[in-house]
């Protein structure tokens, strides 16, 4: 099963929601797309984030789409469930645990409250199918996954992505991989020390 925790690679993450949240300002609605949720950790790591730095009405206008390939492991119901063991949340800071976490009925277990899983929904969805949970995204986070691709498939996905975001939205990835050279004029990175990129208008 997969394993990840919550806050991993937070700084990505928060320059990725920094970004996204000045180039989709007024907007009547805000989409995500988590590709490759596993279980959900990084996903509600990344609702906790926005919901700090987005106000009210803008963080109900978001729509976070989760999605990931695994259905033996019944990610679906992880994420949508969101019931994580309390050792997870070792690196979330205590103010954000009580604000955004709720028990749960199950000991040593904690639940996302419902201010960050109304914002969520789940569907399985194979990246290789190379259609697109959605559109008009102005955020793509995708970590983990393009390294365990070849790297025709991961040319063949970013493209997919690229055609997913709005003109000037956000695609972030793991630090280890390389925007392929045929990305050059399509993306554009926006900060020296994380993979976050912007959809350069065409």
């Amino acid at each position: 099963m997969a394993f990840s925790f919550f806050m991993r690679d937070l700084p990505t993450l928060e320059h990725a929601a920094n970004h996204m949240i000045r180039h989709a300002t007024g907007r009547s609605r805000i989409r995500v797309w988590d590709a490759g949720s596993a279980l959900g950790q990084e996903t509600y790591t990344m609702a906790m984030v926005l919901a700090e730095r987005m106000n009210r009405f803008s963080f109900q206008n978001l729509i976070i789409d989760a999605t990931d390939y695994d259905q033996a492991n019944n990610f679906g119901d992880h994420v949508t469930n969101a019931v994580y063991p309390k050792d997870q949340l070792q690196r979330t800071p205590s103010e954000l645990v009580a604000k955004y976490f709720e028990p749960a009925e199950k000991p040593g277990h904690l639940r996302v409250n419902a201010h960050l899983r109304d914002r969520v929904r789940f569907r399985y969805h194979d990246l290789l199918s190379l259609q697109p949970a959605g559109q008009e995204y102005s955020l793509i986070v995708c970590k983990n996954v393009l390294l365990h691709f070849q790297p025709e498939q991961r040319v063949e996905v970013l493209k997919m992505f690229h055609q997913a975001l709005t003109p000037g939205g956000y695609f972030a990835c793991e630090n280890t991989q390389k925007m392929p050279q045929e990305f050059f004029g399509k993306f554009e990175q926006v900060v020296p020390d994380a993979h976050v990129f912007q959809k350069i208008a065409e």
